[in-house]
């Protein structure tokens, strides 16, 4: 068969034979039936031809899914929705509070913590049932880049700072753990010295069954570059005001008014929104 013999393009650079179980997964992920699923393959297989990217199968089967209903295709584009919280990272450090926040625990961004040896400025500091952890976000605005060992190896050493001295100041609380939580993938190495040096690893996929994407479709805490009805400069004034999540945007007329939508378009889009964060 032709999707079984044809090589892709992958955003890394490598090159791969086509997987139609992948896409399959993909499209299902995104909530369309098995009817339309099948009819989405069936016209990308007819459309492949040798080098073809990833990324244009996902722009085609984007548009197919968009045009049957734009929910589809919102759940679809979640991996590159967040790739858009760039490119500083500090929106993705807000997408990741925002879910431990839904998650049970109390948490502060961007504090300083006083180290044996140096002070460090720590991403997120989350605490539930008296138990902290101090959480470094490492994002990616490339596609195809993953978060090698020497993020981890990092991380880790300044863990170890700030808890030697947390203890001998018999600060409130007990630092439990410290993690690691990234917008792309981690490498074996990565995993294996996270793993073995107590490290807490979140990432698109890992841990398996409990990586962000699990995370963020189980609590709906989808971010608002998900959105297939707003434009790219409504989801930049979105972010700048500290709206990340689409539930942020749900029953809030002020933005969507402050940025002079119509009312035809405001009722289009809460109408998203309401599907995407709603059982």
């Amino acid at each position: 068969m032709k999707y079984e013999t044809t090589g892709i393009l992958k955003s890394s650079g490598e090159r791969a034979k086509f997987s139609i179980d992948k896409l399959h997964s993909s499209l299902k992920h995104s909530g369309a039936n098995e009817n339309l699923i099948n009819r989405i393959i069936n016209t990308i297989g007819n459309e492949l031809y040798e080098g073809i990217s990833t990324k244009e199968i996902y722009n085609r089967a984007f548009t197919l899914l968009k045009q049957k209903k734009s929910v589809f295709a919102s759940k679809y584009k979640l991996k590159k929705a967040i790739y858009e919280l760039g490119p500083t990272g500090f929106p993705f450090e807000k997408f990741v509070a925002a879910i431990l926040e839904f998650s049970g625990y109390n948490v502060q961004l961007n504090q300083n913590i006083s180290g044996i040896c140096v002070s460090h400025e720590i991403d997120i500091i989350a605490e539930r049932n008296k138990k902290i952890s101090i959480i470094e976000c490492k994002f990616h605005g490339e596609e195809g880049r993953n978060c090698n060992v020497k993020i981890p190896l990092y991380i880790n050493s300044r863990y170890n700072d700030v808890i030697v001295h947390w203890e001998n100041k018999k600060e409130k609380g007990r630092i439990e753990n410290g993690w690691v939580v990234t917008n792309t993938r981690f490498t074996k190495d990565a995993i294996q010295y996270g793993e073995c040096a107590g490290l807490y690893l979140l990432s698109w996929d890992y841990p398996k069954n409990d990586g962000l994407k699990e995370r963020i479709d189980r609590l709906r805490l989808y971010p608002i570059t998900v959105s297939t009805l707003l434009t790219n400069r409504e989801k930049h004034f979105l972010l700048s005001r500290d709206i990340v999540l689409c539930r942020q945007l749900i029953g809030d007329k002020f933005f969507l008014d402050h940025l002079k939508v119509s009312e035809e378009r405001k009722e289009k889009i809460y109408s998203e929104l309401g599907q995407l964060c709603n059982p």
